[in-house]
């Protein structure tokens, strides 16, 4: 334990440690306690009746047979119209495709249209964006963070208008008429707005974030993943056929998600005592900060080589091969199986597996042959501590 300030934090850093707190229902989310210009009321924020009652309708969302459709319909659909002028060029920036490509999908289960489908259209959705995560990541901005604050309001704001608006209209229209809408976040939280009651600007900010939340964290992942199999397939020049296997690419993807958490940390406050069946103890009022990085590579779970990439790595049963990237609990990432797929198991049908968006993404890009750019190599942001790719040059074909 450490205090800061008046703060006392508590840091966890095992595996069971960290899954008995994220089961905890006296830990209450805190990673987005500065960031509440968009995070505020959202259903990651959202604790105890609030949060079963909001999570329980838009489940309805996320079920399995609307994951079936998006995966085999619709995903493969826009990554292909997205992939195909840069396919066409034989090269692109993987950070900008990743950012572009998944902005498209989470457009999609969010519930954003966008009528002109232009590139100046996506560039506009891709900047109001980018702005969302400056805020639900205000706790990590350097100078007046007010004014940062301000700025983002603003972009909600105008966000609303072009593109919020108009999506909510369509969606009443196609509801008042007896119309089936699209199976999507907004659509749900419209029909079922007698049951929850939420005023527009929590509605607002609800689809912002699985907005930002599904493109942005799945950008990272897929630009990771690419990166850590072309590395690997280096290494393993016999195995070049591999990604034709969508079950190996998911093992990718889970791997790469298990070493690099979209947040490196997960954060919880006391809202009691907590005793953790290690023994553990934290008090109330307690920052507790579950060091995902040390968790996800512990090595009496992930063997003695837990840091490295491994696609063809075991798991002890009971333990997800991505971690607790996902969290675990009420607060269990709720596009999980999404983004990543359903777990294989060895009796698994390939003709029925749910893959996940990221799978999928991955698998079409090297289909269409992508390769590191031999003359110009990958530089990582430098405007982060986090290990983010700042540009990512490839080549396809």
């Amino acid at each position: 334990m450490t205090t800061t300030g008046e703060s006392l934090v508590v840091t966890l850093s095992t595996f069971a440690d960290a899954k008995d707190a994220y089961r905890s229902r006296e830990l209450r989310q805190s990673l987005y306690d500065e960031g509440e210009v968009v995070m505020a009321d959202v259903l990651v924020n959202l604790h105890g009746t609030e949060h079963r009652d909001r999570r329980r309708v838009e489940n309805r969302m996320f079920r399995r047979e609307v994951f079936e459709r998006y995966e085999r319909d619709l995903f493969p659909e826009v990554t292909a119209q997205t992939l195909a002028p840069y396919v066409a060029a034989g090269h692109v920036d993987l950070v900008h495709l990743g950012h572009e490509l998944m902005l498209n999908l989470a457009a999609l289960t969010a519930g954003i249209d966008r009528p002109e489908g232009t590139a100046a259209e996506t560039a506009r959705l891709h900047a109001h964006m980018m702005r969302f995560i400056e805020g639900a990541t205000l706790a990590h901005a350097t100078g007046d963070k007010a004014a940062k604050a301000a700025e983002v309001a603003r972009a909600l704001e105008e966000w609303d208008e072009e593109f919020l608006a108009p999506s909510i209209a369509r969606r009443r229209e196609m509801l008042d008429q007896g119309v089936e809408p699209p199976r999507d976040v907004l659509a749900t939280l419209l029909r079922h707005a007698d049951e929850l009651d939420l005023p527009h600007h929590v509605v607002r900010r609800e689809v912002a974030f699985y907005l930002l939340a599904g493109a942005h964290t799945s950008a990272t992942a897929f630009v990771r993943t690419v990166d850590h199999m072309l590395g690997w397939f280096a290494e393993h020049p016999e195995r070049a056929d591999a990604h034709t296997d969508p079950l190996f690419v998911q093992r990718c993807v889970h791997e790469t998600v298990r070493l690099n958490p979209s947040s490196p940390v997960g954060m919880r406050r006391a809202l009691a005592p907590v005793a953790l069946r290690s023994g553990t103890t934290i008090p109330e009022g307690a920052t507790v900060v579950i060091d995902l990085q040390a968790v996800n590579r512990d090595a009496t779970l992930f063997g003695p080589d837990a840091a490295a990439f491994d696609p063809d790595r075991t798991v002890p049963a009971g333990v997800a091969p991505f971690g607790l990237s996902f969290a675990a609990g009420m607060h269990v990432c709720i596009g999980q199986d999404l983004a990543a797929g359903v777990v294989a198991r060895s009796d698994t049908d390939p003709d029925t597996h749910l893959f996940g968006l990221v799978t999928g993404a991955v698998g079409q890009l090297f289909a269409a042959g992508v390769g590191r750019d031999p003359d110009r190599p990958p530089e990582r942001d430098a405007s982060t501590a986090r290990p983010y790719w700042g540009t990512y040059p490839v080549v396809l074909g």
